[in-house]
C-alpha cells in the first residue's frame, strides 16, 4: 500500500462532502463541505493540493438494484471533470450506498438535532465512503472502486 493522504467527495446536488485520511492510509476523518456550483472543482483542487493528495475517492450513488440514477450521473460527470483537473492523481467511484443514511444516525445518535446535523452530515458520509474503500485496499491489496478516466474538457 501506497502512504500519503486520500480524500474522498460525497457529492450532493447543493453540497460536497469532503474526508481526509491520515498518511498512512488507516483512518479517514470529516474535513470540509463546500458549496455545490461553479468553481466547485477547483476548490476540491485545491484541497487536494494542500493534503498533497495521492488519490481522490468520489461516492457514486447506486440504488438497491445497482442501476445508476440521475444521482450518480452526476458523481460520474464530477469526477471525469475532477480526474481531468487533478491528473495524475488518480480519482476511483466506488459505491455509496446508504452512506448519508447511516452518516445521519450516526450523528443522531451523538446528539446531534436535524439543525446540527446538515452542516455536517456530507463530511461525514464522505468519511464513511473513505474508511469503507481504505478498509477494502487494506483486506484485498487493491485499490477500491472504479478507476476514472481523465476527459479533457469533462464539465460539471
Amino acid at each position: 500500500m501506497r502512504a500519503g493522504a486520500r480524500l474522498a467527495v460525497d457529492v450532493g446536488s447543493a453540497r460536497l462532502g469532503v474526508a481526509r485520511s491520515d498518511p498512512r492510509g488507516v483512518l479517514a476523518s470529516p474535513l470540509a463541505t463546500l458549496r455545490r456550483g461553479p468553481g466547485d472543482v477547483g476548490r476540491l483542487a485545491a484541497l487536494a493540493a494542500d493534503a498533497r493528495a495521492i488519490e481522490v475517492v468520489v461516492g457514486l450513488p447506486t440504488g438497491l438494484s445497482g442501476r445508476e440514477g440521475t444521482a450518480a450521473g452526476s458523481a460520474r460527470a464530477f469526477a471525469a471533470a475532477l480526474a481531468a483537473r487533478l491528473a495524475p492523481v488518480p480519482v476511483r467511484l466506488v459505491d455509496e450506498r446508504f452512506t448519508t443514511t447511516v452518516a445521519h444516525e450516526a450523528l443522531r445518535q451523538g446528539g446531534r438535532d436535524a439543525r446540527q446535523r446538515r452542516p455536517v452530515v456530507d463530511q461525514a458520509a464522505a468519511a464513511l465512503i473513505l474508511q469503507g474503500a481504505l478498509d477494502s485496499e487494506r483486506a484485498t491489496g487493491r485499490p477500491a472502486g472504479e478507476l476514472v478516466t481523465p476527459r479533457p474538457g469533462a464539465g460539471v
